[in-house]
């Protein structure tokens, strides 16, 4: 193969005459950092909600909660991010459809929403699944102390389920982070825009795409590892969760 690799062109001026692309390329994982860190944090608080509504002693809003799911889980990311962007502006009255599309970054406030919503159906299914894994009698004792339904999910049933589910909100929140790369297609400078744009100026694709792995992998340890202490830290010793004892020596 005839390539020329040239892994000094990241020091190189780009075209915008203002940042090397190593800056690009680092703009683009703050954006990527924020963007996910933003819906993660939108989907947390609705998947909470609506997984604690799917354990709720009320038809009704279990109802309501499982049609959320099943529509922001059988709808692939791509289009969701399409809808939000493109027909959302066009659905709601005039004027603020014309203040959506004017929006700075709207991109960006489109990108979170979108997988923001898309990543609390899951989120709610691991809340869902934590609050069923524990005994009945935890949601029983709790109302006989003199708690209220909302008080027993808030000082007891959820705080346990969240211990639980770490491992698989571990997940969850890495590919909310890998995610983050479809919002290139409604015009966001992320990671992977950043590196497919120095590709298509420099031609070094894969000095470009390697440095973009690079990155991913190690926000990707490092919330791996601090998600591990973070489990570590809050697990209850004989509970479900807990740390295993280091071996003897």
């Amino acid at each position: 193969m005839n390539y020329y690799w040239n892994w000094s062109i990241f020091f190189d001026v780009s075209p915008d005459a203002a940042h090397t692309y190593l800056t690009l390329l680092l703009l683009g994982a703050a954006w990527t950092l924020t963007t996910a860190l933003s819906a993660w944090l939108l989907a947390l608080t609705f998947g909470s909600i609506v997984g604690v509504m799917r354990t709720a002693p009320h038809p009704g809003l279990a109802r309501f909660a499982t049609a959320y799911v099943e529509f922001f889980r059988n709808i692939p990311l791509l289009v969701q991010m399409f809808l939000w962007y493109f027909v959302v502006p066009e659905l709601v009255p005039r004027g603020v459809g014309n203040w959506l599309k004017q929006l700075p970054d709207a991109s960006f406030y489109t990108a979170v929403f979108a997988l923001g919503f898309y990543t609390s159906a899951r989120v709610a299914e691991q809340v869902r699944a934590g609050i069923l894994s524990m005994p009945r009698g935890q949601r029983l004792a709790s109302l006989a102390l003199g708690l209220t339904l909302p008080q027993a999910y808030g000082y007891v049933l959820l705080p346990m389920a969240y211990r639980i589910i770490l491992p698989p909100l571990t997940s969850d929140f890495l590919n909310t982070i890998k995610n983050s790369a479809v919002a290139l297609t409604i015009g966001l400078m992320e990671l992977t825009a950043r590196a497919r744009s120095m590709s298509e100026f420099s031609f070094q694709v894969f000095e470009a795409f390697t440095a973009a792995t690079v990155v991913y992998i190690v926000i990707n340890i490092v919330v791996t590892f601090a998600m591990r202490r973070l489990e570590r830290k809050v697990a209850v010793p004989g509970f479900i969760g807990a740390a295993r004892p280091s071996p003897a020596h």
